[in-house]
């Protein structure tokens, strides 16, 4: 089947040995520039044979993690450590990242919403067509960093998915346990379709997402753990020489839709239980209050299994169809109640 090509010209090499500093260079017609272009900068660090690695930040542009991790890497990783090549897009949606916005200003586009994407679509398809159709087929693993943004909050983990392929899903979990974040997760999704995750794993690469956790900003807590976090899968994958740094990490699973909790009303959020704390099926997790009259009780909502609240909605108020608290269940022999790495102390909040 004849496929149109990109409208993306690189200006980067990235198969010749080398630091590359560039764009990938969009074509984008609009009132203030007939001519003009997105410009969404790259990084190629490749020196001889080796695997290749994508790195990706600000899948949505108001997650600011991945941004800081590859930014740092690009400038400062020695290139005579590197064994393949390692490209880096710290600002995967780049429209996004300045507009500081989860989507892109221009067209609405959620990058993680919009794969495979399209050549002649939307600027966000054609971004996402471009990673879809080059950069993919040019990978062995992909690291794609993300929090929760202006309107979720998590605890650090990373993660990985339940595979059809078995072989390929525990490459993928190996991968999130190196990049060691505090909690490491086998994820469940509301819903997988369009995500980079997904192309990534459909195409067999070994895949590793995170949540770091969010609010619309970054902590020196969440900006360490992104940098280490990406070192390790490097050295995992083969690309840097050395020791993977290795802190406690406590494993989670999402066994069933049951770990979501979704708001039925408007209202005044409450949480009853903070992140890192553990439940029983039963506890009250949530309450909404409602914000036009008083004299009128909240509604509560209930965890629905045993588990750790490891999500929640941010900031205050809520939406009707809103994901309110999100669960995770924890292994068997564990002690959650005290397991609280740094930053994730009771009543915490960023």
């Amino acid at each position: 089947m004849y496929e149109k090509p990109t409208t993306i010209d690189p200006t980067v090499d990235f198969d010749t040995d080398g630091r590359h500093h560039g764009y990938l260079r969009l074509p984008w017609s609009r009132d203030d520039s007939a001519w003009g272009n997105i410009m969404i900068p790259v990084c190629v660090l490749r020196n001889g044979a080796g695997p290749s690695v994508l790195l990706t930040g600000a899948n949505h542009g108001d997650e600011y993690e991945g941004p800081l991790a590859l930014l740092d890497l690009a400038l400062n990783l020695d290139l005579a450590d590197v064994h393949g090549r390692i490209i880096m897009l710290p600002f995967l949606n780049y429209p996004a990242f300045r507009a500081g916005r989860r989507t892109s200003p221009i067209d609405g586009g959620n990058m993680n919403r919009i794969f495979p994407g399209a050549p002649d679509g939307t600027m966000t398809q054609r971004i996402a067509d471009y990673v879809q159709r080059y950069l993919l087929p040019m990978s062995d693993l992909v690291l794609d960093i993300h929090s929760g943004g202006s309107t979720l909050d998590f605890v650090p983990f990373a993660a990985s998915h339940v595979l059809p392929d078995k072989t390929q899903e525990a490459r993928c979990a190996a991968a999130a346990e190196a990049f060691n974040a505090p909690y490491t997760t086998k994820m469940l999704e509301i819903d997988s379709a369009g995500l980079l995750d997904t192309a990534a794993e459909e195409a067999g690469k070994t895949f590793v997402s995170t949540e770091l956790r969010g609010g619309g900003t970054s902590t020196a807590y969440t900006a360490r753990i992104a940098r280490k976090g990406v070192r390790n899968v490097l050295i995992h994958a083969g690309v840097l020489d050395g020791e993977i740094v290795k802190e406690p990490s406590l494993s989670l699973d999402m066994p069933s839709m049951d770990c979501f909790t979704f708001a039925d009303t408007d209202g005044l959020l409450e949480m009853c239980v903070d992140l890192g704390e553990t439940v029983r099926a039963g506890d009250r997790l949530a309450r909404i209050w409602p914000m036009d009259r008083t004299g009128v009780a909240p509604r509560d909502y209930f965890a629905k299994l045993d588990g750790m609240l490891i999500g929640r909605h941010f900031p205050g108020v809520t939406k009707t169809g809103d994901s309110i608290a999100v669960l995770g269940a924890v292994d068997e022999g564990l002690p959650p109640s005290s397991f609280r790495p740094e930053g994730i102390a009771a009543g915490q909040q960023q």
